[in-house]
């Protein structure tokens, strides 16, 4: 097992469950809509079909029949990655929930993976039913060659390591960890011992082997993360992030999923082998990232082409701002608050999650956004070739990948350091920590985000003394982001409070959180209160595209413009004046609301919704950023 790891342990996700509010119903309709729907997809696309074709291939030749060979059924060569996904989304929601039907489903699928594995491990179906030349331009005749490229080898099977982990967490089953594992091997015998240098075009293994390391404890694992981290730069490819080596990079560049990635496999990597470069260099490019090439809405990956971060300040409206990037943000952040306990990698996350990530899934649970741009005209085919909410993809990383975050999102909810409980994420839900032994009981009340107002039971199993650290979230604070990229009209911090058991707590936060020391005794109740004010939101003067322009946002939840087809343009709408803004619940507006308006009063009416819930009524113009009031 590892020997060093992060500081910060996060409470797993399966000991904490939402019990009402936002994301309890965005968790319902994941499990009851969108995992079925994804599995769906993945059987009539024929994604899962390729892994039969693969499987006939290999049983037909050792047969006897050397020439005998399938064409793909589908365009991507990466398509073996979505049935990962979408196994270990389903996974998730199995830990959470026992489902035997959709379990024995999981059961049938894996045996259709196992049956498609070369005998020495090599899984990847487009080679596999295709043999003797490739059956797609992307694929080199020799394993692996093309990788650094577009094949996507090692990225479908790292996708594999984390999807095998989780169904053998929460069924116990190890059918397809052995296959995981099998591939593993071969993977050490061309690139550990093998001495193959190749740098991963697409990274994600790097996370999946860390995963692997930590379920077997077998060390190459974690070696083979940092072999393929160590291989890239100089001289190569920017777009993939091969330009320099890891530990000199200092910007956040490129394709916006592979860098994200790649900064979250090296955090692992980081915390598990005790590599302080990596933390150097990615709290460099994290400080890039969020200063200079984040989105309001926590949204990176600014251009169109290429999928990529911009230069710096360069943040068009029109941005690409891919689901998958905004969830693989998510991970790098969480990752970069265990390294060190701050609260700004949670507000960041948080950010993110409330905006740019949830915008990628509709309330419905069944149509997507592939890109979450901050203005939108109504009828542009923007959505990977489609406008509006889409069904599915040709190219569908962002459906299943949404699926797998939102089943396991109560893992970023709290967290534990030596005698410090974090309290990260507010929701209304029940759960457990372990403090120096102690078993400690959690329950939320609270309607956040609508409201600020949160009142946490603290119950440990016998009285004990321990800190209690809750995030003041930085909005609370008067600040966006833990930058100068965004700031608010008017920065005066909110009037916060604390109370233990009614009396009042007061203290300096320590890295964005206010900490609690006592003895902790069963039905103990903490009550938050954030203020949650309508705040008009201003960016840095060298983002030349929003220069001018005001946003509106109110706790972590940013919100747009949607205007009516053939009518003016929400971006072409003068901004009113903030103290005229007021919140105002509608309960039978998108799945439940708070929404932002001027009432009868102002002319002309102004109505904002959340930047999550556009394109849930038709398709509509929409924006975020508007003119401001001369």
């Amino acid at each position: 097992m590892p020997t060093s790891d992060y500081p910060v342990q996060p409470v797993p996700f399966t000991a904490v469950r939402v019990t009402g509010g936002f994301w309890q119903a965005r968790q319902e309709v994941n499990r009851t809509v969108t995992v079925p729907f994804a599995l769906k997809q993945c059987e009539d696309s024929g994604r899962l079909k390729n892994f039969d074709l693969a499987a006939e291939t290999l049983r037909r030749r050792a047969a006897g029949e050397p020439t005998f060979q399938n064409k793909p059924v589908t365009i991507y060569p990466f398509d073996d990655s979505d049935v990962f996904k979408v196994i270990e989304g389903a996974a998730f929601a199995l830990s959470m929930r026992r489902d035997a039907a959709l379990e024995a489903r999981l059961d049938g699928w894996i045996a259709r993976i196992a049956a498609a594995q070369e005998p020495d491990g090599y899984l990847y179906t487009f080679r596999t039913m295709h043999p003797d030349s490739p059956a797609q331009e992307w694929i080199d005749p020799q394993r692996w060659l093309k990788d650094p490229d577009l094949s996507h080898e090692l990225y479908n099977i790292g996708h594999m390591y984390e999807a095998g982990v989780a169904y053998f967490q929460a069924t116990g089953k190890r059918a397809l960890l052995d296959v995981c594992l099998k591939s593993a091997e071969l993977v050490w015998r061309d690139f550990g011992d093998g001495k193959l240098r190749i740098a991963p075009g697409h990274q994600v293994i790097e996370m999946g082997l860390a995963k692997l390391y930590r379920v077997t404890g077998e060390r190459r694992y974690l070696d083979l993360a940092k072999i393929f981290l160590e291989a890239r730069g100089p001289g190569g490819k920017l777009y993939s992030q091969q330009h320099l080596a890891v530990a000199d990079q200092d910007e956040a560049v490129g394709h916006a999923v592979r860098a994200n990635y790649m900064y979250s496999g090296m955090a692992d990597v980081a915390a598990l082998a005790g590599d302080a470069r990596y933390i150097v260099a990615i709290d460099r490019i994290w400080n890039n990232m969020a200063g200079k090439k984040l989105y309001l809405t926590g949204g990176v990956g600014a251009l169109h082409n290429g999928e990529m971060y911009g230069a710096a300040y360069e943040l068009p409206n029109d941005a690409y701002n891919e689901t998958c990037a905004a969830i693989a943000l998510m991970m790098w952040n969480h990752r970069m608050f265990l390294l060190t306990g701050d609260a700004k990698y949670m507000d960041v996350l948080e950010r993110t999650c409330y905006n740019g990530f949830i915008s990628g899934v509709s309330l419905s649970g069944d149509r997507f956004f592939y890109t979450n741009p901050l203005v939108y005209d109504g009828s542009a085919k923007n959505n990977f070739g489609g406008a509006g909410r889409a069904a599915w993809f040709g190219c569908a990383c962002c459906p299943p990948n949404v699926l797998r975050t939102l089943a396991d999102l109560t893992g970023y909810f709290y967290a534990v350091r030596d005698d410090s409980l974090y309290v990260n994420f507010y929701a209304q839900s029940e759960g457990s920590a372990v403090v120096r032994g102690r078993t400690v009981q959690l329950t939320q009340a609270t309607d956040y985000p609508w409201s600020g107002k949160v009142r946490l039971t603290v119950s440990p199993d016998q009285p004990a003394k321990f800190t209690l650290r809750l995030r003041i979230p930085g909005w609370a604070q008067g600040r966006p982001v833990p930058t100068d990229l965004y700031g608010y009209d008017d920065a005066t911090p909110g009037t916060w409070t604390v109370k233990v058991d009614g009396a009042p707590v007061r203290g300096a936060l320590e890295k964005g959180y206010v900490g609690i020391t006592r003895e902790w005794k069963a039905g103990d109740v903490v009550e938050l209160d954030l203020p949650m004010p309508v705040r008009a939101v201003h960016s840095h003067p060298q983002a030349a595209a929003l220069r001018e322009l005001v946003a509106f946002e109110r706790g972590p939840v940013v919100y747009c413009v949607e205007g009516k087809v053939g009518e003016s343009m929400p971006v072409d709408l003068t901004a009113p004046a903030v103290k005229t803004v007021a919140p105002e619940e509608r309960k039978e507006w998108l799945g439940g609301v708070v929404v932002l308006t001027t009432g009868e009063s102002v002319t002309p009416a102004f109505t904002a919704i959340p930047y999550f819930a556009w394109d849930n009524r038709g398709l509509a113009p929409m924006a975020v950023w508007l003119k401001r009031e001369k």
